[in-house]
Formats: C-alpha cells, sequence, structure tokens
C-alpha cells in the first residue's frame, strides 16, 4: 500500500527522522519526535490552507514504552507503510 492510500487508523513508520520544528509544545526546535523505523497511527490526513496541494499526515508515534505520543504532522515522504528497509 502506498502511503497516499493510508487511512486514519492505519499503522505507519518513521522513513527517516522527524524533528520538532518549533510547532510542537514543550519539545524545543530541533527535538527528535521519531526516529526512522518508529511506529505510529495515522490519525488523520489534512492539507495545509496556504497549500492546497500538500497532504499533511498526523500521526502519534510510539514512545521507548509503546505508548503513544503527540500528534506530529508529517509529509509523505517522512513516513512509509513498509518498515523493512528502513535505515537505522
Amino acid at each position: 500500500m502506498a502511503v497516499h492510500e493510508l487511512e486514519p487508523g492505519d499503522m505507519v513508520y518513521a522513513a527517516t527522522a522527524l524533528h520538532s520544528d518549533g510547532g510542537v509544545p514543550g519539545l524545543a526546535d530541533g527535538a527528535l519526535l521519531a526516529a526512522p523505523g518508529t511506529r505510529g497511527v495515522l490519525i488523520n490526513i489534512g492539507h495545509p490552507e496556504e497549500d492546497p496541494d500538500q497532504t499533511i499526515y498526523l500521526v502519534r508515534f510510539e514512545d521507548e514504552d509503546k505508548a503513544l505520543g503527540l500528534p506530529v504532522g508529517c509529509l509523505p515522504e517522512e513516513l512509509t507503510d513498509d518498515p523493512a528497509g528502513i535505515a537505522r
């Protein structure tokens, strides 16, 4: 399944290291949100008002204790539905 075919509730993985851009309350700019291969669940799919052609995926990634973290906005190229082959 390609990322563009995903629906809320589907499991996804971080395809790259995801860092805060300063938009996550309580986290410093540049803080690691998800390492490559971190499992998460897709919460919602949307588009930014300023660029309606861009898709944003809202994902909650697991932490070390397997608890879901804060929602993170991800671009399609930052996610995969296949954990095989992710560079760690």
